[in-house]
């Protein structure tokens, strides 16, 4: 029998004001001693995102002024409160209401007509109620674009997925022939979109390394025909270059030495460019209060790794309190975008982890002017790393050009796999390279199709580069070394010892890096004042770089002329007499001891650094040491059986060519330091273009990584990764489990699920404070269940039920309609002007058919539906029941213990 439209109110209301708010109250009571104010009351003080219209024409203008933690997540954020940079997900589009946008309107508009009032009215008065709009309803879920992203939030990879396949669906049903040309343009945007990221990321890298270049030879002096050339522009390769002046011939002072004069000049331009490089990133300072405790946002190996708590924990969510039992601190997450190389964050926002502003415009900018200053220092950095994070920026701002990247935060991290490709393509002039990083380092969902389009935005990025021709050479490559002489099969056993040297040492630096930073960069002065740490390490360099040629060189310089062989090396680095030989090796000891101590205190500086050349620079140090070590032996031993290969009566290199050594142990040394494999392989052989050195190259490779992983098995990006516990759960991992589902799953709650047995009505506030809650425990992109006795009905995302409740006019007086289909639908009759959408009707953002597995289903079998299939969370049934929901986070939490246990393949 129909109830009365009172009856439902009624039940309505006691079910959610009653047992269930009472019982929420007394949560909200009891948390309120160690919980943190909601992350997203806190954000809404700051929130920069609006919607697509301008909501200030159409709200009176006091709405603008009102800001408490009621306000909307996605209200317009003014003046000078905004603490964060723009979100690099896309502004969303709603098909409901746009004009209101998500402000909220005051609470004092009547809700006598609203849709949810009306339908209970309608059950008490028999009037008929058609399917089609309830039908409608469910059916919006797929169609419906109402998905943004929050801070710190996973993507929801199955709704980008079902939404896009929506979108091509009603794309290709038009058979007109303006259908027809919507469709072509439509599979051509990808194309269009990745030709011009590579285009614009060869124009940066062609900036960068042209500035780069010029403001780097200031340090040591100018040249007469202008001051913005660099030496080498200037003297043509010329050895004594008449044009080229120093800073003491130029001061001539009386009574000072020149070298002194030029001492003091390389010192102040190190610190000042150094300084200068840290000023402009930490203007890129990012805060952001959140529930979800992490670290910073940055390559800070002196970051405190967070002890978060779950749910199954049974201590009220993954909120952080206080070890002494008192009042919570606030919790901040303090960030610097421009900071580091950035591959590590770019790896983790390509896993599906949403960073607001870290690939936003200000960062592109910052960061590329700030790494010409850093690198132009001569510190011990690179800038191929900081690359991979320009070129995803690029990818990122360029997706706003077509919706459906814009709109679509799967369909963009295609584009983004792409960019970090083209990033490392135009670093190295190694297009093949790029495509081979990017799918074995930072893409984490990398289909054939996109690995056709990323290998077309490298083309695209080489040819660019091509044309510009930076180096001034006509190749892309930032240093090309040829090999004539093949390599002796008596070096086989040199270049298995060079990767397990690279491998060790590439092993040890991250030790070494990771000691050094929680030592010297916890102290209170140095974590209060990151630009003192530079302005440390800058003097260091000074003073140690300026007196060894080859440590006073830049990176991609001495690089160049440790591979180099002695036909194309005037450096000094070419013995011409055995007698020499061992003078060459002692002065490479001492820059491979400077160079390796540099490295490893640079690494983590406030300013844009790379990692990649450095590493390589140190072991082709090593790799030439151990070159001219063999060298040395045949030159003592020319007649014994191990050399009866070498040709006699050659030169020293007639035999041994100590750049090969050098190039293989750089690479190894590099393989140590990323455990980068393949990618690395063909890099070497992209610089070198030589077929016969590529089985040296990738048998070094293949030693360093596995010599590596046994002292180390992080490598440096995946200890970031750890360090600063980003939820990032690695597909390439694969745990070992001992237990099944039900070992992490939390008890059911009332206030973590909504119960419509008694009505599909719930009240407003009810699901506010159910909201909250959610927030309090940092799910900011959880869910809530929709239960009817005991079975799983659908499930509401807490971002799409923070946006409706925000569309509501009144909220203290609403009923929410809950459920996806109505038993008494049959007794309400159809009303076309009640087919309207209302805002109480909370249906379209219901999932009606959310993933779930019973409680005792194999972990592997969960891991897999995190990995593969990208989900948020999974309910969990018990004979049909609900039974629980296991948020990812809460997962890769379960995922970190297992491997501190060591409870991991090793293979």
């Amino acid at each position: 029998m129909p109830r009365s439209a009172s009856s439902h109110i009624t039940s309505g209301r006691t079910e959610d004001d009653g047992d269930d708010g009472e019982e929420d109250d007394n949560v909200l009571s009891q948390s309120a001693s160690f919980l943190l104010p909601s992350p997203t009351a806190a954000r809404r003080l700051h929130s920069a995102r609006a919607s697509d219209l301008d909501l200030r024409s159409r709200i009176p203008s006091r709405l603008h002024s009102a800001s408490d933690e009621r306000s909307s997540l996605l209200g317009f954020g003014d003046g000078p409160n905004r603490s964060y940079t723009e979100p690099n997900t896309s502004k969303p589009r709603f098909s409901r209401t746009t004009s209101q946008g998500s402000l909220r309107i005051p609470k004092n508009h009547s809700r006598a007509s609203s849709w949810g009032l009306r339908l209970a009215n309608a059950l008490g008065s028999g009037r008929r109620f058609t399917s089609n709009g309830m039908d409608e309803s469910k059916a919006s879920i797929f169609t419906d674009e109402r998905v943004w992203y929050d801070q710190f939030t996973s993507t929801d990879w199955v709704h980008d997925s079902i939404a896009d396949a929506f979108r091509v669906r009603d794309l290709r049903s038009r058979k007109d022939l303006r259908g027809r040309i919507y469709a072509w343009f439509d599979g051509a945007q990808g194309w269009i979109l990745v030709a011009l990221i590579g285009c614009i990321t060869a124009c940066i890298a062609y900036f960068v390394n042209v500035t780069e270049t010029s403001i780097f030879d200031i340090k040591e002096g100018h040249c007469k025909r202008g001051w913005y050339f660099s030496k080498r522009k200037c003297c043509h390769g010329q050895e004594h270059c008449p044009f080229w002046v120093t800073w003491g011939q130029r001061l001539n002072l009386t009574g000072i030495e020149e070298k002194w004069v030029d001492f003091a000049f390389y010192l102040f331009f190190v610190v000042s460019f150094a300084v200068l490089a840290c000023s402009l990133t930490l203007l890129t300072k990012t805060e952001v209060p959140s529930a979800f405790s992490l670290s910073t946002l940055d390559e800070n190996l002196a970051a405190h790794k967070c002890k978060q708590r779950s749910e199954h924990d049974d201590k009220g969510g993954m909120s952080p309190t206080d070890p002494t039992g008192g009042e919570p601190k606030s919790l901040t997450t303090v960030y610097y975008p421009a900071a580091g190389s950035g591959v590590a964050e770019v790896k983790v926002i390509l896993s599906g982890f949403v960073v607001h502003g870290y690939l936003g415009v200000r960062t592109l900018v910052v960061k590329t002017l700030a790494l010409i200053l850093s690198v132009a220092s001569g510190l011990s950095i690179g800038k191929e790393g900081p690359y991979v994070h320009i070129a995803a920026c690029v990818g990122n701002v360029a997706c706003r050009l077509f919706s459906k990247y814009n709109h679509n935060d799967g369909k963009r991290r295609e584009v983004l796999s792409a960019s970090a490709a083209s990033g490392v393509g135009v670093a190295f002039g190694a297009p093949i390279g790029g495509v081979l990083f990017s799918l074995e380092e930072v893409s984490y969902y990398f289909p054939p199709k996109t690995l056709f389009r990323t290998f077309f935005c490298c083309i695209a990025a080489a040819l660019s580069l091509k044309f510009l021709n930076p180096y001034g050479t006509g190749k892309i490559v930032i240093f090309e070394v040829r090999y004539i002489s093949d390599w002796k099969s008596f070096e086989m056993v040199a270049f298995i010892l060079l990767g397990v040297l690279g491998g060790a040492l590439g092993a040890m630096f991250i030790k070494a890096s990771r000691i050094w930073a929680r030592t010297f960069r916890r102290l209170p002065v140095i974590k209060r004042w990151p630009v003192l740490e530079v302005i440390l390490v800058a003097l260091i360099t000074g003073l140690s770089s300026f007196w060894n040629r080859y440590t006073k060189l830049a990176v991609t310089e001495l690089l160049f002329e440790l591979a180099s062989p002695c036909e194309d090396n005037v450096s000094g680095l070419c013995p011409q007499r055995g007698a020499e030989i061992l003078a060459v090796i002692r002065y490479l000891c001492i820059a491979f001891v400077i160079k390796s101590f540099l490295t490893t205190i640079t690494f983590g500086i406030k300013v844009p650094a790379g990692i990649y050349v450095p590493s390589m620079v140190v072991g082709g140090l090593m790799g030439r040491i151990v070159g001219h070590l063999v060298q040395y032996l045949v030159y003592v031993h020319p007649d014994h059986a191990i050399f009866s290969s070498c040709p006699k009566g050659g030169g020293l290199e007639s035999c041994v060519t100590p750049g090969v050594y050098a190039l293989v142990a750089a690479g190894a040394t590099m393989c140590g330091v990323t455990r980068l494999s393949v990618t690395l392989a063909v890099i070497l052989f992209e610089l070198t273009g030589s077929l016969d050195h590529v089985l040296p190259f990738s048998l070094s490779v293949l030693v360093a990584k596995w010599t590596a992983d046994a002292i180390e098995p992080l490598s440096i990006y995946d200890l970031l990764t750890d360090m600063n516990s980003y939820p990032l759960l690695d597909n390439k991992l694969r745990p070992i489990f001992t237990t099944d589902l039900s070992s992490i799953t939390p008890k059911v709650r009332p206030h973590r699920i909504i119960d419509i047995s008694n009505s599909p009505l719930v009240s407003a506030p009810a699901l506010r404070r159910k909201l909250d809650l959610l927030h309090h425990a940092g799910e900011i992109d959880g869910g809530l269940p929709i239960i009817r006795h005991g079975v799983l009905v659908g499930l509401i995302p807490a971002p799409d039920l923070e946006f409706a409740l925000d569309k509501l006019d009144n909220e203290d007086k609403s009923l929410c309609l809950m459920a996806t289909n109505i038993p008494w639908h049959e007794n309400i009759e159809d009303d076309d002007d009640e087919q309207e959408h209302d805002p109480t009707d909370f249906t379209p953002y219901i999932d009606p058919a959310p993933v779930a597995l019973d409680i005792h289903s194999p972990m592997d079998l969960v891991f897999q539906c995190f990995v593969k299939l990208g989900l948020r969370y999974i309910c969990v049934l018990r004979d049909g029941q609900y039974a629980g929901l296991v948020h990812k986070k809460a997962f890769v939490k379960y995922i970190k213990e297992l491997e501190e246990q060591g409870m991991t393949d090793p293979s």
